[in-house]
């Protein structure tokens, strides 16, 4: 079975993802973690990327698609895999559906939880963060509150806002996911893969949401 995982920032994808790879025994790919296989294995796509990186340049859609393309021939994919943060874009989507062309596959899934803006920017908003380094514990105005506002629970340092939580930031964040996102639900909707799913309300709820697409 091979699955992608779309959704936006504060939507739970990541707690879902982890659910998901347990229930079904298949490995999780990131892009960072291709990136740091191919980069310690020196393949030819990795040190191609690394030109780019020690520039500090984005690396282009077809060099991120070839170390893609690397990490997909592995052995220990054979039984499937869920893709998370690949594609971003609808040129890697359809590089993607090439590539598993080649090898006689297919995406079997996509997988959308789907949350509204307002909503995402309420969960990100709401993160406060403790200014001890050591501690670092993460509270939340509406999820997670602080016995005493303001205080971390843990070790009593103060609490704060992330410049990255800001809403500003994440209003900014949000338009970019949804440019780069909006065409891919349409070509997985068109291909007949896309199952969306609603990302609010309770954990399990959402889980279990998702187990019933994906049967």
């Amino acid at each position: 079975m091979i699955i992608v995982l779309l959704g936006g920032p504060g939507s739970g994808k990541g707690t879902q993802a982890k659910k998901l790879i347990d229930k079904l025994g298949i490995p999780q790919i990131s892009t960072g973690d291709i990136f740091r296989a191919a980069l310690k294995e020196g393949t030819p796509m990795g040190l191609k990327a690394k030109t780019y990186m020690d520039k500090g340049e984005l690396v282009p859609d077809e060099v991120v698609n070839g170390v893609v393309g690397e990490r997909l021939t592995k052995p220990d994919l054979a039984k499937g895999y869920m893709l998370d943060g690949f594609p971003r874009t609808l040129p890697q989507a359809q590089s993607l559906g090439k590539i598993l062309e080649t090898q006689g596959k297919s995406i079997d899934h996509a997988i959308l939880v789907d949350v509204p803006d307002k909503e995402l920017v309420a969960r990100l908003s709401g993160r406060r963060t403790c200014k001890n380094s050591a501690c670092g514990a993460m509270f939340h105005v509406m999820f997670n509150q602080s016995k005493q506002e303001g205080i971390c629970d843990v070790c009593g340092s103060n609490l704060y806002q992330r410049d990255d939580d800001n809403e500003v930031v994440i209003r900014e964040r949000l338009a970019v996911y949804n440019k780069q996102t909006a065409p891919l639900i349409d070509y997985y909707e068109t291909k007949g893969s896309l199952r969306r799913v609603t990302g609010v309300g309770p954990i399990e709820e959402i889980f279990a949401a998702i187990e019933k697409v994906l049967k």
